[in-house]
């Protein structure tokens, strides 16, 4: 896979948790339809069969389009399906570990909620992408870490040139100002998956992202 990433309109969790019983495959395509650049799936329930089958029907769905799938923490899922992406945790397998069992697809993200996680995503060879947060209050996951807030944004942008996107309470009101911070990119669960239109609120902020309103 290609190493220059370029960077995402909008990098969309879909959780099943924040979805409420909505089907997880049709929120994707929906989110699909609205353009966005990178989906994340993200189901914290242990169900491991159905996110399986889930992850593979998205794969089928979003076949020959230009939106990007990523899993959340599964590096098996990663190694067993045709995802762009997979997005690990502190707690997670290390970015090293998972490059050795995926090989030089897919791309890894890494969270980071400090500057020394920064400088040590960016000392990772493994690492595509830095994701940075929580930079607001969040209710999307539980025992979140400590706000960052926009100013350690800005100290990470100066820490280094990989791809950062930015995660944590973002919202079509705020993530103006969490790109002028310096993220590439914001990434959006609660805004997105809690909304009554999911495709509408996508657009909404991918032309709030753009500068179009």
């Amino acid at each position: 896979m290609n190493r220059v990433l370029g960077s995402p309109n909008l990098y969309v969790i879909a959780d099943r948790e924040a979805l409420a019983g909505r089907d997880l495959p049709d929120a994707v395509v929906e989110i699909a339809d609205a353009e966005v650049d990178w989906i994340q799936i993200r189901d914290k329930t242990g169900d491991d069969g159905r996110l399986f089958r889930e992850v593979e029907q998205c794969c089928r769905r979003l076949e020959g389009r230009a939106t990007r799938l990523w899993v959340d923490d599964r590096v098996d899922l990663a190694a067993l399906l045709p995802v762009a992406g997979v997005h690990l945790g502190q707690s997670d397998l290390s970015p090293a570990t998972a490059r050795k069992l995926l090989g030089v697809a897919p791309w890894i993200g890494r969270s980071t909620h400090s500057l020394e996680q920064v400088r040590e995503a960016d000392r990772e060879p493994a690492v595509d992408v830095v994701a940075v947060g929580p930079v607001f209050a969040t209710i999307s996951k539980k025992n979140a870490d400590p706000t960052v807030g926009l100013e350690f944004l800005r100290r990470a942008r100066r820490l280094t040139n990989r791809l950062i996107v930015a995660i944590g309470g973002i919202t079509v009101d705020n993530l103006r100002a969490v790109l002028d911070a310096g993220a590439d990119s914001v990434v959006v669960l609660g805004a997105v998956c809690r909304a009554d239109n999911i495709g509408q609120s996508c657009r909404r902020m991918l032309a709030v992202g753009a500068g179009e309103s």
